[in-house]
């Protein structure tokens, strides 16, 4: 997988407004937030995408969820509900190839969502 500006924000090269951090993931502001609340999670392991994840990454897909909904509570969109999402490949609206999780909330969000 080539260097993408998530690895060079998990790397400390480029800045991020970090929101929560441990061994297995990173999660940061969305320098484009598409809701008043959009934090990005990314797994340290340079995965490309969902797609590219086998049996080995379960317990790693486990825990990024398990981050977005800690990480949701923290920022106060619990209560009222929030959006989860990754997008996959160009057609699915992957933008930077790596995985990650789109955190949305802080407004009502609509049905279909493309």
């Amino acid at each position: 997988m080539s260097e993408t500006v998530f690895g060079k924000i998990l790397s400390g090269e480029l800045p991020a407004d970090i929101v929560y951090e441990d061994e297995h993931c990173l999660a940061f502001r969305d320098i484009h937030p598409q809701a008043p609340v959009h934090v990005l999670v990314i797994p340290r392991k340079p995965l490309r995408s969902l797609d590219d994840a086998g049996n080995a990454d379960r317990d790693l897909l486990g825990h990024l969820l398990l981050a977005a909904a800690r990480i949701a509570r923290q920022e106060g969109i619990d209560a009222d509900g929030y959006r989860v999402v990754t997008n996959i490949g160009p057609e699915g609206g992957q933008t930077v190839d790596h995985l990650h999780l789109h955190i949305l909330g802080g407004r009502p969000m609509g049905w279909p969502p493309g």
